[in-house]
């Protein structure tokens, strides 16, 4: 499980469609990214308990403090253009020691530009609000 997992973050991290997203607030870092799930591999998804959909995209969410991860209470939605807001719930997923990472899925039903508005709240700090927009697109 050890290797899907790490596959799921280079596959993450390695797009060159995705640039590196970061929020800075104080001392921490909080790197965030939206894609559509048909990008990761069935084995990789399974390992991670993730749904495989060309209408199913994820959000990953992690927070750094000093360049180590931080365990955080991650929440938050996401908004179509039509205005249309759902709930993200986010599962932690945990890497040995060196890494966290919170995932939530939400369905995708076009090409469209969605609007995600997150709080993460680091275990040892206070409450950080941000939004970003992320165009995502069908696998079609």
């Amino acid at each position: 499980m050890k290797r899907a997992l790490i596959c799921l973050l280079v596959a993450l991290f390695a797009l060159p469609a995705f640039a590196e997203r970061k929020h800075s607030a104080g001392e921490y870092d909080i790197h965030y990214i939206a894609f559509n799930s048909g990008f990761l591999q069935p084995d990789v998804a399974a390992a991670a308990g993730l749904v495989r959909s060309k209408t199913q995209g994820v959000v990953n969410v992690s927070v750094l403090k000093q360049g180590k991860a931080v365990p955080a209470q991650v929440s938050g939605t996401v908004k179509n253009l039509l205005g249309q807001d759902r709930p993200l719930t986010f599962k932690q997923l945990k890497e040995g020691d060196a890494a966290l990472y919170y995932l939530a899925q939400f369905p995708i039903d076009s090409q469209e530009t969605l609007r995600f508005s997150l709080t993460v709240k680091p275990q040892d700090g206070e409450p950080v609000t941000f939004d970003f927009n992320q165009e995502i697109f069908p696998d079609e």
